[in-house]
């Protein structure tokens, strides 16, 4: 059966920037060791599958090691996939089916617009291991399921901060964002993204963490609308609007290759 592989540099409208996710357009099921297999194959933090469903689209997301419940910048790719390939499904959104629910995206005057969930956060006491490990002291911490957020005072901070990964993965973190605002007039706020636990030691760009970070920063800057940079080499820039329990994420994309699978 033959798939379609794509390359897609998520954020960035630049090519070699932003977060490359990889997208397999299926031409049928495949199993879930094929899915893992190939996505270890692709090396990439994250890997979309995309299946044809009778309402829109089935949608898995799988790191080198495991499959994850939602990625950000993974789903705008797929979404860019499928707007460039069939230009006639920009008049209304994509519907995708996946682990965390039906998601949406629509074309947005060239750029992909995401509707994902907010997250819903609480307050943590940061121990003193986490400041060994990341090596400064938060000044603010919270976490929702599995992401765990820590604010610096200082943007410089989160840019320079070079945490102890392999320490960093043995704690009960799996997902791990640092973030400050930042005194740049173009952007609100900053953050870098660190998950070495799901064989991911920084994320490029992370879509899926702007789902707590947007409602962070909302509560304590009292705005809902925010022009967000995350710090890593490649860097990414996301437009972020919270909607109730909605974050609306918007980004460029660029498709670097495609590609047909002969297995």
């Amino acid at each position: 059966m033959l798939h379609t592989l794509y390359q897609v540099d998520a954020f960035t409208d630049l090519p070699f920037k932003g977060n490359p996710a990889g997208v397999c357009l299926l031409g049928a099921q495949e199993p879930d060791a094929w899915m893992q297999a190939l996505a270890a194959e692709m090396n990439l933090s994250e890997t979309a599958f995309l299946l044809p469903g009778e309402s829109g689209w089935q949608l898995r997301w799988f790191t080198p090691k495991t499959e994850v419940d939602l990625c950000g910048h993974a789903t705008l790719a797929s979404a860019k996939v499928l707007f460039e390939s069939q230009p006639d499904l920009r008049d209304r959104p994509l519907t995708f089916e996946t682990r965390s629910g039906t998601l949406q995206a629509r074309w947005a005057n060239g750029r992909v617009e995401l509707d994902l969930p907010a997250m819903v956060y609480q307050p943590m006491t940061v121990p003193h291991v986490v400041v060994e490990v990341l090596g400064f002291t938060p000044i603010g911490a919270v976490f929702s399921g599995n992401y765990y957020l820590f604010e610096t005072m200082d943007a410089q901070l989160v840019r320079e901060a070079k945490p102890n990964l392999a320490e960093l993965a043995k704690l009960p973190y799996p997902e791990v964002m640092i973030t400050a605002r930042t005194p740049d007039e173009d952007y609100d706020f900053i953050s870098r993204f660190f998950a070495p636990q799901l064989g991911v030691d920084e994320d490029p760009v992370t879509g899926s963490a702007h789902c707590l970070l947007s409602p962070y920063w909302a509560d304590k800057m009292g705005k809902m609308d925010f022009k967000a940079f995350q710090a890593s080499d490649r860097g990414g820039l996301l437009y972020l609007r919270l909607a109730g329990d909605r974050v609306r994420i918007a980004g460029d994309a660029v498709i670097v290759f495609k590609g047909e699978l002969w297995i």
